[in-house]
Order: structure tokens, then sequence, then C-alpha cells
């Protein structure tokens, strides 16, 4: 949905072509000072490296922000943001967040707690009293953080058509309190950290209980208004609104227009924002003042918040972030997936730098993350990513994954290859989707280990296919019986 994708899954994430519509940059801002400015050999690279990226990961438009202590230094759009028309990606080209806009909700509680109406502390029984016993122990700060151990109300299980939350039905937001208050504990407060939109969509209610604002009314009279951030509002499949993109996913290796849901799932605080890289200037500059949290509050927000063993979480997560390091420096990011859209923010607090990515295509196919990372390191050399080396591989392990990709190209059926609980049902469409994805002559290019992790409940793999400089990178999980648990390929981020 909305989420920053973790655990195990069938995905088959498939790659093929649309020409990248390269257009002007547009600054927005002067940069403080004429050294953070890129020289035109950087933004040569830069602009190789995007339309080349897109057209591996077929993704149709894609708008890049650079920021250097919040001021643009570089803002370009790169192919097209409506098929149908051929209208071309700009800077004010308007795109879904996804999760990334939980961010804003993060802050906004942290605002509300600043101002005295929320306590993060407190059990979230206060603010939901229609709540069970069961979740009084839960603190809102367990929602910020992902460790409330509440029930996940858009599994793929309960939103189906007829489903308990059906996405092509309208709710109100006591209706979806009381669908959701009905989920069992997934684990006890505290104990383990999942990422679940659950948490933030139960927070934008908050946020209309304690202020009487609908979430997205606030975020806009108290943020996106006094920054000057006037493309930034909550989705809307009616209201006329201008520059706005298209969102496509591809299915049988066909891009397609995004999947309709209904008003109520494009308005839940767990990711529904339209914005642009210009406007994420603005916040991303703000974020570095005091005009939109104190300092105390920023602090927390990005400070991985403690599991009740008083270890901080597995996933170094704050309150709407992800903390991290890339060569030693740190970062503070967040990606998002919605409707045919993914986008990704990575802040790298230390070196005043700052990449934002929007692109049109869905989560299965577009890595966001891989493109902001390697434009980071285009413009900083100490922040590139390192390279995926080889490591040594047992033959017997390639050699049974080769056949299994061979046979679900040709368009077999992998049930017998998967783990009961892995939930693959086999779909006629998979091997179109996994043909478009590998690269041209893959079959012939060797299948190279460069990741092995058995750290999780079953063994992780990736393995490095195709020729050099236009591979894919074949991820998969083999659990101890020796069944699969998932499967998909997805893009090489040693494409440079």
């Amino acid at each position: 949905m909305r989420s920053f994708v973790t655990g195990l899954a069938w995905s088959l994430s498939i790659v093929a072509t649309t020409q990248a519509l390269a257009q002007t940059a547009i600054p927005l801002a002067s940069a403080p000072s004429a050294d953070a400015s890129l020289n035109s050999d950087q933004q040569t690279a830069i602009d190789r490296y995007v339309t080349a990226e897109m057209a591996r990961q077929r993704i149709p438009g894609l708008e890049l922000g650079i920021y250097r202590h919040g001021y643009p230094i570089y803002t370009k759009g790169y192919g097209i943001a409506d098929l149908e028309w051929q209208v071309p990606v700009g800077t004010e080209t308007r795109m879904q967040t996804g999760s990334l806009g939980k961010q804003f909700v993060a802050a906004a509680i942290l605002r509300l707690a600043e101002q005295g109406k929320v306590d993060i502390d407190a059990s979230i029984t206060r603010y939901f009293p229609e709540a069970p016993q069961s979740w009084r122990p839960i603190k809102v700060a367990n929602l910020l953080s992902h460790t409330s151990g509440i029930g996940i109300y858009d599994a793929p299980a309960l939103t189906e058509p007829g489903g308990p939350i059906d996405f092509h039905r309208d709710y109100s937001e006591d209706q979806l309190v009381a669908a959701t208050v009905k989920l069992p504990l997934d684990y006890p407060v505290g104990t383990d950290w999942r990422y679940n939109n659950t948490n933030y969509m139960m927070l934008g209610i908050l946020i209309h209980r304690v202020t009487g604002k609908f979430y997205g009314d606030w975020l806009h009279d108290e943020f996106f208004a006094p920054l000057g951030m006037r493309s930034t509002r909550v989705i809307s499949d009616t209201d006329v609104i201008d520059r706005r993109a298209s969102g496509y996913e591809i299915k049988g290796g066909v891009l397609k227009n995004q999947a309709w849901v209904s008003a109520t799932f494009n308005a839940t605080a767990d990711g529904t924002i339209y914005t642009t890289v210009e406007d994420m200037a603005r916040w991303d500059r703000a974020l570095d003042g005091d005009a939109i949290l104190k300092p105390a509050s920023r602090a927390l927000m990005w400070t991985p918040f403690p599991l009740a063993s008083g270890k901080p979480n597995s996933a170094g997560y704050g309150f709407g972030w992800f903390m991290g390091a890339v060569n030693g420096h740190r970062t503070i990011a967040h990606s998002g997936a919605w409707q045919g859209f993914t986008s990704y923010m990575i802040r790298y607090p230390d070196d005043g730098l700052t990449v934002t990515v929007f692109d049109n295509l869905d989560a299965g196919h577009a890595r966001p993350s891989n493109i902001a990372r390697v434009v980071a390191g285009l413009v900083s050399p100490p922040l590139m990513p390192g390279l995926k080396m080889p490591i040594a591989d047992k033959p017997a392990t390639a050699s049974r994954l080769r056949a299994v990709l061979t046979r679900a190209v040709a368009g077999g059926d992998l049930s017998g290859d998967f783990d009961a609980a892995a939930g693959y049902k086999f779909d006629p469409l998979d091997a179109a989707d996994l043909a478009a994805s590998l690269p041209p002559g893959w079959r012939e290019a060797p299948m190279t280990l460069v990741r092995r992790d058995g750290a999780g409940l079953g063994t992780d793999y990736q393995y490095r296919v195709g020729s050099v400089g236009n591979t894919r990178i074949l991820e998969t999980t083999i659990m101890p019986s020796g069944k699969l648990m998932a499967l998909a390929v997805v893009a090489d981020p040693d494409n440079r």
C-alpha cells in the first residue's frame, strides 16, 4: 500500500522501456553560496544516470530534487507525467508521496505535543475510548514508531471486495476505528517493530479528534500554507488539480493506469499526499530550523525509538523516519508507495545534503531509493553507496534458482517450489512480467551471488543476473525446508 515494504512476499518486479524525456531544470531559489551548486559535469552525470535507470526500471516519469541545507541546487523533471496525453514531468508536477508523507503526520503530532494538546506518552485509549482493554498499554509514541502491535488494517485478506475493510467502499473515520479495534494484536506492545499503516491511519484520526480539523486541513493550515507549499495537499479524485501526474502499474509486462480505490483510502494519514520537489525543498529547509518543531522535538523524531527491552528497534525507526548511515555518514530517510507512485527522500544531516525522488510507477517495479542514493554519491563522492561484491556460493543453489527462473519465464506454476506460508498463487501474467524484468542475454550470463543472510527465519539470497552495466538482482528467501518464501527480480543499484 503506502508502506515501506518489508517482510517476505511473492513479487515479480519487472523492467522494460519508456522513453525518458528530460526537461529543463528550473531553480526554485538560490543556494546560500556558489560552492554549493553543481558543475556541468555533475549535472550531465546525474542526467545520464537517471534517464538510463528510468529505462531499466521502466519508469514513465520522475521528479528529482537536490537540496543543500534546504536550498535547491538541482531540481529537474524527466519523462512523462501522463502517458495518454504525453505530458512531460516538470518540477511543479504533483506526484503522490505514499508513506514518505508520514513525516508530516509525525511532525503534526509532535507540534500538538508542544502545544499541550497531545501527550505522546499517554495511552491511546485516551483518544480512542472505544478501544479494547488490550490497547491500554499502547502509547501514542508506539503508533509513531510502529511498535504498537496493532493489527494491519490494510492487509490483502481484509481489503478484498466484500472484506471487512473493502478498498472500494467509503467509511467514516469512526467506522474505520470500529473495524480496526476488532483486529487482534500481533505482538505485545513495545516488544517488536513492524511497519504498519494502521498506526498512522489512527494518528490522522487522532489529529481530527484533538483539533476538530481533518488531518489534511490541519497540515495545510499549520504547515503547508505558512511554508509556501502551495502544491501540497491530500489526494482527491474529484477535485480539479492542476499539474497532477497519473500513476501507473505494470501488469503482464504492460503499463496500466493505477488501480481505483474509494475516497476514504485516498485520505487516510498513512500516506495520501500530493506534492512536488519544489515544495519539498521548502519543507526540507524548514526541518533545519524551528519553523516546524523545536530542537527537542526534532531530536526525538530522529532518534530510533527503544523497545520495551531498552534496545533501539531493529529498523532504526524514529517517528516517521528511518535512521541509518552510508559510509559512516548519517542518513534520515523514508520511502513511499501508493496507487502507481513511489517516492524516496534521504537527508544526510552532517553533510547538509538532501535528495528527493518522486516517480509514477508502482512499488513492485520502481526503486527510487536506488536512484536517490546514487545521485547523492554523484553530488558528493563520499556518499556513493558501495558496490555489491561477489561472494562464495554453492553451485547447486544457483543452478536450482536458475531452473526455477527458467520455468517461471516459460509460464510454469511454481506452487511446488513455494512454502505454504508464502501465499504464492499462480498467475499466467507472471511469466510476461518476469520476462520483461530480466535484462537481455540473462540466460547466457552468469548468476553471481552478492548477498547471503541467514539471520531471519530463512536464508536471504541476492544474485546479480545479466551482462555488466545492464544487470538485475534476483532476490529470494529459502526456508530450512528448502522451499522458497519469496522471489523477485529488482533493479540493481550498481548499474551506474
